[in-house]
This record gives structure tokens, sequence and C-alpha cells, in this order.
């Protein structure tokens, strides 16, 4: 049992030792290679993803054409894990051996590209504004000391407005609390009672951007405002 990286996460798939039996698998396999000779990438992955999910033995050397579809639809990151487990399970004996040290040497820019970049993940997606709270990192929201009530409990007298102490003669005696002069409560010193705070954004954890399924070109976008005709 071998792990294979997908866009989604791992997923667990058992590579055939010999030619896969015939059947769904093979026509799905042959129908992923005629889309690749004819430069429809975006069919073979859709073959490809349906071998994965039919839990059926994925023939040993898809990997290497799983790969080589992900390199032209520009998912680097997924292309280089294909290959390397290509290569890790099939050795220097594979059917595609030297396609796939061309492939690896290929890889090397683009991986290099995505690593430097900072405008998109580890995989070449493309961070966006966070929505939540629009790149600025922190909202305003209720307090979460207060929840939102402005006022928190005493914790000197637990909320009661008194306090007791033993006299030396062993007998409680009772004081108003001095800390919140017998009201059993203060001003929530979170948000001095004004019921919100300013804290990091729970959607993005005060990163200001979200991963998105846009894969990075590598520039910076600028959105450029077209300036309305002056009226004479």
């Amino acid at each position: 049992m071998v792990f294979l990286w997908l866009g989604t996460g791992l997923q667990s798939v058992a590579l055939a030792q010999g030619r896969p039996s015939l059947g769904r698998t093979d026509r799905l396999m042959e129908m992923a290679k005629t889309s690749i000779a004819n430069s429809e990438y975006e069919k073979a992955n859709y073959y490809f993803r349906q071998i994965i999910e039919s839990s059926a033995s994925i023939p040993p050397e898809m990997p290497y054409y799983f790969a080589e579809t992900l390199y032209e639809l520009k998912q680097y990151d997924n292309s280089s894990k294909f290959l390397s487990k290509y290569l890790e399970i099939n050795g220097f004996k594979a059917e595609n051996y030297e396609a796939a040290k061309a492939l690896e040497n290929k890889l090397k820019a683009p991986l290099e590209a995505i690593a430097s970049c900072k405008l998109c993940d580890t995989k070449g997606y493309r961070y966006q504004a966070c929505p939540t709270c629009h790149g600025k990192k922190v909202i305003e929201q209720d307090c979460s000391l207060c929840k939102g009530r402005g006022i928190v409990g005493c914790s000197r007298c637990k909320a009661t407005g008194i306090v007791t102490k033993k006299n030396v003669f062993n007998i409680t005696e009772y004081y108003q609390c001095t800390r919140c002069k017998g009201e059993g409560r203060l001003t929530c010193p979170r948000c001095d009672g004004s019921l919100k705070e300013v804290s990091a954004c729970h959607t993005c954890s005060g990163f200001g951007e979200v991963h998105s399924e846009e894969l990075c070109d590598h520039q910076e976008h600028h959105e450029h405002t077209t300036a309305e005709p002056e009226v004479h």
C-alpha cells in the first residue's frame, strides 16, 4: 500500500505489481493517454482521478503520466509528488524512466519560483485577501472575556460583593469588597466596557490572507479603474 498525494490530501491507493486486469481501469488509462497525446490535459486529469477514486489497482506507469498531466496544468507541486513516487517505486527500470528524469528537471524552475514567491502557498495556489478582515489581520468583535456584556464578576469576592476574614478569635467577619466596592462586578478589563475587542481574525488566524484555487503566476496584480469621461 502506497500513499500518493492528491490536491485534496493523501489517498491510500494500491499499485499493481504487474499489468492490471482488463476492465474499466485499462479503458480509463487508455483514454487518459489519448487525451495527453491530443494535449487535452483537463480530460486526462479527469480520467486519472476516476482511476484513483475507483479504489482499483493503479497501473505502475500511471503516476508518471499523471505527473506529466499535472505539469501541463501547472499543478507543479502535485506533479512533483507523483513523479517522486513513480521513481521511488519503479526505479531506473521504469518504462518511462528517461522521460521522468527529464520532467524532474523541468519541474525545478517552477518549484523554485513557488518556494520563493510570497504571493502563493507551498503548492503554488495564490493567496487572496481574507473575506472577513479584508487583509487587516484583526477584526472588531464581541469581547470574548465579558461576552459582549461590558462587565465581569469580581474574582476577589466571587461576584458577591462581600469578603470574609477570620479574626484572632477565629470568628468570621464580613467586609465590603474594596475591589468592586460591594457591587460584585467590575468593568471588563479587556474591552473597558465598550463590549467590543480587536483581536486576530478567526477566519485567517491573523494572517490577513486565505488560500484560493487560483494558480499563482508570481506577479503582483493591480486593479485598474477606468476614469469616467469629463463632461463639458
